[in-house]
């Protein structure tokens, strides 16, 4: 790296946008994606269709223990 870097031509916030959706990486294990993979074929559907709706029926069942 330079000990010195110009930043007299830069516009400050340029690729700012405070309305930009960030998708995380989900990372999971091994037996939980053919777990998924499994359902999503048997159903004809997309692998993130399936996570969404397991993770969904958990949330709810979450609130219900609060």
């Amino acid at each position: 790296m330079r000990k010195e870097y110009d930043f007299s031509k830069g516009k400050r916030g340029k690729f700012y946008h405070p309305d930009a959706k960030l998708n995380m990486p989900i990372y999971l294990d091994e037996e939980v994606i053919a777990f998924i993979e499994d359902i999503a074929n048997k159903k004809d559907t997309d692998f993130s269709s399936v996570a969404n709706r397991i993770l969904r029926g958990k949330m709810r069942l979450a609130e219900d223990i609060k």
